[in-house]
């Protein structure tokens, strides 16, 4: 369980700091490696027979438009 906690706090951190980079590429990277965190997440919560996380607030904004 621990490790499902850690993958989703280092997500919301990279996201975080993607939120406030100018760079465009930088923030690229940045959200492309919180994606990987969520991931690992959803897939431990799998083995784990928990339900999925929620998805990160930028992938609602997304969904909603």
């Amino acid at each position: 369980m621990k490790l499902l906690v850690e993958y989703l706090e280092r997500a919301v951190q990279l996201e975080r700091l993607a939120a406030s980079e100018r760079d465009a590429v930088f923030k690229g990277q940045l959200l492309t490696q919180a994606q990987a965190y969520r991931r690992l997440a959803a897939k431990r919560a799998k083995d784990y027979g928990l339900p999925a996380p929620s998805p990160s607030e930028t992938a609602r904004l997304s969904s909603a438009n």
